[in-house]
């Protein structure tokens, strides 16, 4: 099965071959026998449905992001952006002793989110809070630390870009060692370094994290670039030393 490509916006860039070996790739390495691919296929579709932006991150970033959890054999993570619960469900399903905590500021995102959820069978292991993240995680942390809730595992950060520091910052205080984050759409398409758009909020947002994850000692991290159906961008991800 081809990865549906949920990213035909002009505002992409693309590039053909991109698009090919993604297809090629998904196609065996996630076919369309994979017993978990109606559970995904609704959440795009029922989405579209409900008037979502197409932002989610497309099936071999959303693969990765759940595999990477897999690898740091997280038993918690923590979701910044849930939008229609697209990669919190990838988490889940390959993740089965994973409990993901999402968080997302839009109440029509979080009840599209929760209806994708429901009809993958996650509601046990998925929550989705309400609000912003920078009211959230505070309260989140809160509970970490008085021992209501597990420590992370890993966590991934997709939603407002300026804030993309202070949550990964918040992320490592709840975080247990060894935890990894990813934090998506950092290149931009190369916005990253270009002079030009260096008043744009958010690549403010993706230098801004780049720098202190740098200067953090807790942290180790590293910035990946990616082409494929959705852009050319990228992501960082940092590992709790």
């Amino acid at each position: 099965m081809a990865a549906p490509n949920n990213f035909q916006d002009t505002s992409y860039e693309h590039d053909p071959r991109w698009t090919k070996v993604d297809e090629y790739t998904f196609s065996h390495l996630h076919p369309a026998s994979h017993p978990t691919n109606p559970a995904f296929t609704h959440a795009l579709a029922n989405s579209q449905k409900h008037h979502l932006p197409d932002i989610s991150a497309y099936p071999n970033l959303a693969r990765y992001v759940a595999l990477q959890c897999r690898a740091a054999r997280a038993t918690a993570a923590l979701e910044v952006g849930t939008l229609g619960g697209y990669t919190a469900i990838w988490l889940a399903t390959l993740n089965p002793g994973v409990r993901v905590t999402s968080v997302e500021v839009n109440p029509h995102h979080a009840a599209v989110a929760r209806e994708n959820i429901a009809y993958a069978g996650l509601n046990g292991r998925i929550e989705v809070l309400e609000g912003s993240g920078v009211e959230v995680l505070p309260r989140l942390r809160e509970e970490v630390e008085a021992g209501r809730r597990p420590r992370f595992g890993f966590g991934f950060v997709d939603a407002d870009k300026e804030n993309n520091w202070t949550y990964v910052r918040e992320w490592v205080e709840m975080a247990e060692p060894g935890a990894c984050v990813i934090v998506d759409n950092v290149v931009r398409r190369a916005k990253l370094v270009d002079p030009a758009k260096r008043e744009e909020v958010a690549v403010m947002g993706a230098r801004r994290l780049v720098e202190e994850v740098g200067k953090d000692p807790r942290l180790e991290g590293v910035v990946m670039q990616t082409v494929g159906e959705k852009n050319y961008d990228g992501f960082l991800m940092a590992v709790v030393i």
